[in-house]
């Protein structure tokens, strides 16, 4: 089968693999309709993160179950299904918290990458979702995006207690913050600020809910917030980029006493003990628990009451991977739907 490598930073390409075969009997085979470049994707691609050897790339995946393991019970061969990008067994207690990307019996949930035109997923019973019947072409691309970009937003937005009565700030204009910008609009909060310098991503996050744009970062940004809430700052911060920067904009713009929920992936953050003390922030975040939300978010997909695909500014054949990480790499694109 056809398979994304990453062989070295800024380096990719599409290689024939050995076709996945079931490994444990909790394993099943999918045959992928969609697939997607994430943005951390690019931290090796950019020579962030160490790359050691080729790697298989993609964790957001879609598509039709091939073949089952015997003892898998709750997915069957023909169905559609959505997965997160952990594998869980979705009945330990930590689980059951709803937090399955530290079950302690958790695996990467795309072993052999996911930008591929098959893939394996271990403990497929907890890790994936099937859709009531096939879904129309047309809501692929939703469903796609509730297997990582969404789930990873809304749970931002969760952790950030976004909610009826709240303003809420969003740091960060990639996928993930737009997709936050939809989650707290779902979840009933009066006031949305995103920000951003990019105009299409201005568009988007006001068409998905944002009342507001602030285009200035790091202390203006600060500024320009405080100037927008009476002073105070935002009752809800989403954090979605992961850098020092972001993540001192994100909680200085958090009003005492509010939450702020972070999902971006840190590189190089360090928290002052002492001043992070005295701003009574309260702080939640790390890899988004997609699958606690994966049941409700495909159904609102279903449903139409969300559109999240329309994050896929660009969608490419699997065969011209390279140009899609070339395009969100220099923000020619949001993000990268690939077709196997």
């Amino acid at each position: 089968m056809r398979v994304a490598v990453m062989t070295a930073p800024g380096e990719v390409g599409v290689e024939d693999y050995a076709e996945p075969t079931i490994v444990k009997p909790t394993d099943a085979i999918i045959a992928l309709s969609a697939s997607c470049i994430c943005g951390s994707d690019l931290w090796p691609y950019r020579g962030v993160d160490p790359l050691e050897g080729p790697r298989p790339m993609g964790h957001e995946y879609c598509g039709i179950v091939e073949e089952v393991g015997s003892a898998v019970t709750t997915v069957k061969p023909g169905q559609f299904v959505v997965g997160s990008f952990f594998a869980s067994d979705n009945t330990c207690e930590i689980c059951r918290s709803g937090y399955q990307p530290s079950c302690p019996h958790r695996e990467a949930a795309a072993p052999g990458g996911a930008q591929a035109e098959r893939m394996r997923v271990p403990l497929a019973d907890g890790t994936l979702v099937a859709t009531p019947e096939l879904p129309s072409e047309d809501l692929v691309p939703h469903l796609l995006a509730t297997s990582d970009v969404l789930g990873t937003g809304w749970f931002a937005a969760v952790a950030a207690e976004a909610g009826p009565g709240k303003t809420v700030a969003v740091v960060g204009d990639g996928a993930v913050g737009l997709l936050g910008v939809l989650a707290a609009r779902q979840l009933g909060a009066e006031r949305i600020i995103a920000m951003s310098r990019h105009e299409d991503r201005q568009k988007l996050a006001l068409e998905f809910g944002a009342t507001d744009i602030v285009t200035e970062r790091g202390h203006d940004g600060v500024a320009a917030i405080k100037d927008l809430t009476d002073g105070f700052g935002a009752h809800s911060v989403i954090e979605a980029v992961g850098t020092q920067e972001s993540m001192m904009q994100a909680i200085h713009s958090t009003r005492a006493g509010g939450h702020m929920g972070y999902v971006g992936v840190t590189h190089d953050v360090s928290l002052n003990g002492m001043e992070l003390f005295f701003t009574h922030v309260h702080l939640h975040g790390g890899p988004a628990p997609v699958r606690r939300f994966l049941p409700d978010l495909m159904d609102r997909v279903w449903n139409g009451q969300i559109q999240p695909g329309k994050v896929f500014d660009l969608e490419l054949p699997l065969a011209e991977a390279a140009e899609g990480y070339r395009a969100m790499d220099s923000r020619r694109a949001i993000k990268v739907l690939l077709r196997p």
